[in-house]
């Protein structure tokens, strides 16, 4: 699920940026109410700007709810789910800050507070 929301969210990305880079800013809009560069366009003097500004808007609004949906994904804990000792599924959930949970602890090493270098015994001095 998580892969299929990354593929849209890049796809309504790349559809956003187009569609911006389709649209006419403001300062092309006060030629075209005199009559100016209407015969030029395609979709005359008012242009696709409602459509555009339309489609942009839906990809925006999917943009968003994609990114809600990709960001509660992202803070859910992970469950994994193992057999058990009589073959029965155990649920394990994890922290996703400290990632999957593991069986048993690392063992400790005993303290003794000398370096490795020097020798446990004190050496006897020397005559």
């Amino acid at each position: 699920m998580l892969t299929a929301l990354t593929i849209v969210q890049v796809f309504v990305s790349i559809g956003i940026v187009a569609l911006v880079l389709l649209q006419r800013g403001r300062g092309a809009d006060a030629g075209a109410g005199f009559g100016a560069g209407a015969s030029g366009s395609v979709f005359g003097a008012r242009g696709a700007s409602t459509g555009l500004s339309r489609s942009t808007a839906v990809l925006a609004a999917i943009f968003m709810l994609n990114s809600l949906a990709l960001a509660w994904y992202g803070t859910r804990p992970v469950q994994s789910t193992s057999p058990g000792l009589i073959g029965e599924s155990v649920t394990e959930v994890a922290d996703p800050a400290t990632g999957p949970a593991s069986a048993a602890p690392a063992p400790a090493l005993p303290v003794t507070g000398l370096p490795a270098s020097t020798p446990a015994t004190p050496a006897s001095p020397a005559p």
